[in-house]
């Protein structure tokens, strides 16, 4: 069986004008030009939406911490060779492992988001009534991955997350991993993006896992509810793996295949037991005695990096509509006039391109090598009968639409998020 050549998401960042990279700025450190900003910009928004919609309070943290912070949460002692070097403040470290101005807890860039938000829900006591409390960031985060390793967008230094944290009573995850997972299933399905099934990893009878069995016990058994609830209605399989939890707690991963029909991970729903306890995150309990909270890492659309490097290789560069770079690309054709076209169209939040230099035909070629999502050609002709002679260049569909027709239809399928235009 011959597979489809998969186009590289680099040359196509490369065709597209989606990211850079700089020598002067360093590997792995993209810089999102405005096509691929765009696409990032949108990416964001959704996953604000869909955070907002699903109860989830906007918090913003700082992109460093004391290394105090991450030797206390566990991501010191687990990932410090990842991590960038500590900063002394006053100038390079010195022997005595203190810096010339007497700071011996240095500042580190951040590895993950949650022991900061940790802190956000330890700012203040709370009560068994307040939960659960949902916080999300879209956030930056750092790994000092080696050169040999990086790659375009998949595989860089600062990553920017779309993270949520959520803090909540034992007899309450089951619900919020249901309305976790219900999320991640909508989002992948806007993105056009295909589930193969759902995951449950727990833990086995070893003993190197946080916590009690009758924790976990419970906690297994609320996600395996919540996948017999979700993942049938859906038509989605889904399967337990024992031993394959991480060590603080069970978790549900979204599996999907990419463009050259490889498994990955794309979401997850992790618990987690051991930033409460490291912590001591707590609530008062309608006892009055206090009792400890659980944390469930959740997100969406995750990382923008990682997401839009998969999203150009699974669509092969032509992004759904509502996220294409160039939604319509107008091509003038002798003294017509787009401008005022174009405005109002951009009045509207649509991304509009006028492209006027060259014969029609290399600025044809030029729209559709950077995968523009419709063509739009006005000549003499159309602008007699106030149509736009419009080409979707994915399907090949054509179309005149009037222009008084033109902005409704367009603006309105960038708000549904549609994939295609029907022309």
């Amino acid at each position: 069986m011959n597979v489809p050549a998969v186009l590289d998401h680099r040359d196509l960042g490369r065709d597209m004008r989606i990211f850079d990279t700089s020598p002067l700025v360093g590997p792995g450190l993209p810089l999102w030009l405005p096509a691929g900003a765009a696409v990032r910009y949108e990416l964001e928004q959704y996953a604000r939406e869909v955070a907002l919609r699903t109860g989830c309070e906007p918090v913003y943290s700082p992109v460093l911490g004391k290394r105090s912070l991450y030797e206390r949460s566990g991501h010191w002692a687990k990932f410090a060779d990842d991590m960038f070097p500590p900063m002394y403040l006053g100038g390079p470290q010195g022997a005595s492992d203190i810096a010339p101005d007497g700071d011996a807890d240095p500042l580190v860039l951040r590895p993950a988001n949650c022991p900061h938000h940790a802190m956000i829900y330890a700012s203040e006591p709370r009560s068994y009534r307040d939960l659960p409390v949902r916080y999300s960031e879209l956030a930056s985060m750092f790994r000092a991955e080696r050169s040999g390793v990086l790659s375009g967008l998949s595989r860089v230094r600062q990553i920017n997350l779309d993270d949520a944290h959520v803090f909540c009573r034992p007899d309450q995850v089951g619900a919020e991993v249901r309305t976790a997972v219900v999320a991640v299933l909508e989002v992948l399905d806007t993105l056009g993006i295909e589930v193969s099934y759902l995951r449950l990893s727990g833990r086995d009878d070893s003993g190197r896992w946080l916590g009690e069995p009758a924790q976990w016990a419970e906690a297994e058994d609320a996600l395996r509810a919540v996948l017999d609830d979700v993942a049938a209605p859906a038509g989605l399989p889904w399967h337990a793996e024992a031993g394959e939890a991480a060590f603080y707690g069970p978790k549900i991963d979204v599996q999907v295949l990419d463009a050259r029909g490889h498994e990955e991970t794309l979401a997850t729903v992790q618990l987690d037991f051991n930033q409460p306890e490291r912590f001591d995150l707590t609530y008062v309990a309608a006892s009055g005695e206090r009792e400890r909270v659980v944390m469930i890492h959740r997100g969406t659309v995750g990382a923008m990096e990682r997401m839009v490097a998969f999203l150009l290789e699974r669509h092969g560069g032509r992004l759904p509509f509502w996220l294409a770079p160039v939604q319509l690309c107008l091509l003038p054709v002798g003294d017509a006039a787009v401008d005022e076209l174009a405005a109002d169209l951009r009045s509207r939040g649509l991304r509009v391109r006028v492209e006027r230099d060259g014969s029609l035909g290399n600025r044809i070629r030029l729209a559709r090598q950077r995968r523009d999502a419709l063509l739009g050609v006005l000549g003499t002709r159309e602008a007699a009968s106030g149509e736009l002679a419009v080409t979707d260049p994915a399907s090949g569909a054509k179309a005149s639409v009037p222009f008084a027709e033109l902005g409704d239809r367009l603006a309105e399928a960038a708000r549904r998020r549609v994939p295609r235009v029907a022309l």
